[in-house]
């Protein structure tokens, strides 16, 4: 067994993936403590000196990766995703430039890509998006014909929700997500326009019920097709393993007979 591949069997083994996964929280406190004045007063260099030898460690743990498996390294999107997220800590000014530094707390993503069922998730999600592109054009439709309608029904009377086309979108996203649409919005319009409700009501059966619920589906039978894709996976890795296994026994029992042969002449 090469070097490169008994890095790769190391830097695969769950202990090392735990302990990534502990510095990878641990960083995460530490970027929030930054947030704080007192903290900082009382040990800012000390978690300053954390912080970076987080980062020395999770740099270390990429090289490492190159190292052992090259250039298929690159060949896997998480990889790539771990890699932009320490190599923007890297930037030049990442220390000292508000925007960068707001960054890094970027890295506790990285979890994601360390916990096989955090990236389960994400993999449902990314292999739902297809579908959710037509239930988005869709809800893009509703929304286009209900804020249209919307202007041109209460915007003499409610110019501040519904005085432009942008407005009454806006309008119409904050009655979506049910916050405040009763008391705040829709009984306001129905005291100058009591049959407003014939508007409002549909409009939330129509989205929030409806096609939010959707997307919802949509994103829980991906996980679930993702989560079956792997059980298959692991199934026919074990299958491979069993079949090699027997192999291996079957190409020692004629030795064996042999052996015993040669015994029983002797």
């Amino acid at each position: 067994m090469t070097f490169r591949s008994r890095l790769d069997a190391w830097l695969a083994r769950p202990a090392v993936s735990n302990t990534i996964i502990g510095i990878i929280l641990f960083n995460a406190v530490l970027l929030g403590l930054e947030t704080s004045e007192a903290a900082m007063e009382e040990a800012g260099g000390l978690i300053r000196f954390l912080d970076l030898l987080c980062l020395a460690i999770f740099v270390a743990e990429i090289a490492a990766k190159i190292v052992a498996r090259g250039g298929r390294f690159f060949a896997s999107g998480w990889n790539l995703f771990d890699f932009t997220i320490v190599a923007v800590a890297l930037v030049p000014g990442a220390q000292t430039m508000s925007v960068l530094r707001a960054l890094r707390v970027l890295r506790l993503l990285r979890v994601v890509s360390v916990a096989p069922r955090l990236r389960r998730v994400v993999e449902g999600f990314v292999t739902a998006l297809p579908g959710m592109g037509s239930v988005f054009l869709l809800m893009g439709m509703v929304f286009y014909i209900g804020a249209v309608m919307a202007t041109k029904l209460f915007a003499a009377s409610f110019p501040e929700w519904f005085g432009t086309l942008g407005l009454s979108a806006y309008t119409l996203f904050q009655i979506m997500t049910l916050e405040s649409w009763s008391m705040g919005i829709v009984r306001p319009v129905m005291e100058v326009y009591p049959t407003a409700w014939l508007f409002f009501v549909p409009f939330i059966m129509v989205t929030t019920f409806v096609v939010v619920n959707l997307l919802v589906g949509l994103i829980v039978n991906s996980m679930q097709e993702a989560h079956a894709e792997e059980e298959a996976q692991a199934t026919e890795a074990w299958r491979d393993e069993v079949l090699a296994r027997l192999a291996e026994i079957e190409r020692r029992l004629p030795r064996q007979d042999a052996a015993a042969d040669r015994r029983e002449d002797g």
